[in-house]
Formats: structure tokens, C-alpha cells, sequence
């Protein structure tokens, strides 16, 4: 089969077919995965060189403050391994070739956006969800900060607003929802230079990834990481050396929402409501505000009484 490329996938109309069809419908964690409609992202690790433009472009489309873009030719970065923060929803890091050691291989990072994600199934309130195209999502309105997800989530991806002590909110890659909604690419497949990120449906994402293995088998491992790891993930990736070396956490094929539920069961099985809790919190106000005003009367009372002795 001849391989396709990223604007072939956008003839397919893509975008506008995930987000009109599946764009405000929302799946529990639990739920099996609809046959219709999945989104795809193949991170080619082989044709990607580093540039780390996606990074700047999830900047700029997540307004958070970001250095120009001709500053990301700046590669002293790739030292030390760099993981996910509230500034930084993905990243690039540099791993060694052995096959050849003047070509690195450079592995992007975001969030995977499990098709039977742990985080949402640990969320509590749900702030978290899983629209049926794949793509996870979070209402920020509905967040408690309680950081169950960042437990739950085995790839280690959400991060939170440590910094902040006002409003601090959990972040991580959103698939760029919003562009998506008005049929744009998720701003890092957009800006990609080699086309190194193909964006499509998952199906037809997987068999670019099988095809291009069979063709270059002296290239790529046999191993598409996120086809089936955890139940499977809308990103998925092909390399040259073993995911393990990649520090991609080696994980079985079984969901992770089953133990992450279990454990939620178990610590929420004697959870005080909200409501209780703010009920027992202001009577605990109340008598000590009235104890501190009896003291304040009985200071008077005394020194009114001491002061008549006096005179």
C-alpha cells in the first residue's frame, strides 16, 4: 500500500468529522469504546528532528507564555531529561541512536489520552472526560485540585499549578479541543516540519504505522507502543530502539481504569460529604468565635471591677 501523509488525511475531513459527530458527546472511563469514529496520532520517532516547533506552537494555542520561536534551536535543553509541567503541556527529548550516533532520536511527550482513561475514572467530581472521539478533556470549573489523577495516571501526565495559590488548576495536553471544534490540526501536527506527527482516524493511522515497519524493518522495531498498551491510545509511536530505552513505562494490554476505581472506591468508602464537612467547619467557627467573645467580656467585666476597687 502506498503511504499517505498528513494533508491526505486532512482531504478526509478529519477534524470536521470527530468534533461535529462526537464533538459535545461524553464517555464514562468504563464505557467500551464506540466502533465509529476514533482519532490518531502516530509520533514517527524516526523522521522526527528535534526542532521541538510543537512545543512552542501548544504554547501559543494554550496561551501560556513562550520565548520566540528561533530560540527552540537552542538544543543544550536535551542534557537532561525533561518532563511535563503546567508551562510545558509537551516536550521533546533526545535519546541516544546506536545505530547512528550523528542522527538522535527524538521522542515527543504529552498526554496519551487513553481509550479507557485512569483519570478520569479517579476524578471525583468529574472535571474529567473522555469525549467519544478518544480525546480526553477537563472542566476547570468542576476541579477540586484534589490530584487523584496525577495518582491514577500511569504515564505520569497531569501536572499542577504548584505556584499558584490562588486558583491553581490541573493541566495537560487537551488535543487542542477548541481548535479542533472550529476544524483546525492540534497545533503541534499543524507545525510540524517533517510530518513527523500524522494526524487521521486510528484505524488508518495504525496501518501507516504497520506499513511503514514492513517496509523499513531495518529501521523500526516491530512494536507500535499505544496500540494496545493499557486497553490502547489515541497517540501512538514507531522507533528505532526498544520503548524501554525511550522511557516509555513498560505497560501490559489491561485497562487502567479497574484499578484505579478500586483504589477510589476505597478511600471515598466512608467520605464525608462536602456538605457535612462545611456544616461541621462553621459550627467549630461559631464556638470559637463565641468563646473569644465571652473571654473579651469577662476581660472587661474584670478590669471594670478592678478599677472600682481602686477608686
Amino acid at each position: 500500500m502506498k503511504d499517505i501523509n498528513r494533508r491526505d488525511f486532512l482531504k478526509t475531513a478529519a477534524i470536521g468529522v470527530s468534533m461535529s459527530v462526537f464533538g459535545t458527546k461524553f464517555l464514562k472511563a468504563s464505557d467500551e469504546s464506540p466502533s465509529g469514529y476514533r482519532i490518531g496520532i502516530l509520533v514517527d520517532t524516526d523522521v522526527c528532528v528535534g526542532c521541538r516547533h510543537c512545543e512552542w506552537a501548544c504554547k501559543v494555542a494554550h496561551n501560556i507564555p513562550t520565548a520566540s520561536l528561533e530560540s527552540y534551536s537552542d538544543n543544550s535543553l536535551f542534557k537532561e531529561y525533561r518532563r511535563l509541567d503546567a508551562a510545558s503541556l509537551t516536550v521533546v527529548n533526545e535519546f541516544e541512536n546506536e545505530k547512528n550516533p550523528s542522527l538522535p532520536v527524538y521522542v515527543k511527550k504529552q498526554c496519551m489520552h487513553c481509550e479507557k482513561p485512569a483519570c478520569v475514572s479517579a476524578c471525583i467530581v468529574g472535571a474529567l472526560s473522555k469525549l467519544e472521539d478518544g480525546s480526553v478533556v477537563w472542566d476547570t470549573k468542576k476541579c477540586i485540585g484534589c490530584r487523584y489523577c496525577m495518582v491514577a495516571c500511569q504515564f505520569q501526565i497531569p501536572t499542577f499549578d504548584y505556584d499558584k495559590p490562588i486558583d491553581p488548576q490541573i493541566r495537560k495536553c487537551d488535543l487542542c479541543y477548541d481548535r479542533r471544534k472550529t476544524e483546525k490540526l492540534p497545533a503541534c501536527v499543524s507545525i510540524c516540519p517533517t510530518e513527523a506527527l500524522l494526524f487521521g482516524e486510528r484505524d488508518e493511522i495504525l496501518r501507516v504505522a504497520k506499513n511503514r515497519i514492513k517496509r523499513k524493518p531495518d529501521v523500526y522495531i516491530n512494536h507500535i507502543y499505544g496500540e494496545q498498551e493499557i486497553g490502547g491510545t489515541t497517540w501512538m509511536y514507531i522507533a528505532s530502539k526498544s520503548f524501554d530505552n525511550l522511557k516509555m513505562p513498560p505497560l501490559g494490554n489491561s485497562p487502567a481504569p479497574g484499578t484505579s476505581e478500586s483504589i477510589q472506591h476505597g478511600i471515598f468508602a466512608y467520605f464525608v460529604p462536602p456538605v457535612t464537612l462545611y456544616a461541621i467547619l462553621g459550627t467549630i467557627m461559631w464556638l470559637t468565635k463565641r468563646r473569644s467573645n465571652e473571654n473579651k467580656e469577662n476581660r472587661i467585666e474584670f478590669e471594670q471591677e478592678k478599677k472600682g476597687v481602686d477608686t
